[in-house]
């Protein structure tokens, strides 16, 4: 599976070299290689959602806001690096590859994007926070998970 992954992973790179910013539909290596990348894919494995992290667990994983600087600054999960989402995969360099990295913007849409490409650069230990930065403050922030535990436990 790995090797499959970095295959994909060069021939994104080459293809992308080749097509000088072609869309992706006019540069059929690159959009084989998506083709294949998704033909593996999991449903699900690159999303988590706040209630799935219990509140110890947050300690070991390498959290990346992937809003802009301005919207970081205002408020971000504790802990948390900025890297623009567009900015990730240029600097995939800079995250662990021994721990999960959590990649959150607003609602989820942008960091998703960004974490697809990572995935397709060979980086499996990539997640999106699933309802971003707004979501994990509505759902109690690092206490997501117990309040999850301790309503499904009131059912």
């Amino acid at each position: 599976m790995k090797l499959h992954k970095l295959i994909t992973a060069t021939v994104v790179t080459v293809g992308l070299i080749g097509a000088q910013a072609a869309p992706a539909a006019e540069n059929p290596v690159v959009a084989k290689a998506i083709e294949e990348y998704l033909d593996f894919a999991e449903y699900g494995s690159s999303l988590i959602w706040p209630e799935q992290i219990p509140a110890e667990d947050w300690k070991r994983v390498h959290v990346v806001d992937a809003r802009d600087a301005e919207q970081y600054a205002r408020g971000h999960i504790p802990g948390a690096v900025n890297i623009d989402w567009r900015q990730l995969p240029a600097r995939r360099g800079e995250l662990p590859r021994d721990r999960m990295v959590l990649v959150y913007c607003n609602s989820g849409s942008l960091s998703a994007q960004a974490v697809f490409a990572l995935r397709l650069l060979g980086l499996d230990n990539v997640k999106v926070l699933q309802d971003g930065f707004e979501g994990w403050k509505a759902k109690g922030g690092f206490e997501a998970h117990q309040r999850a535990t301790k309503k499904s436990a009131g059912h």
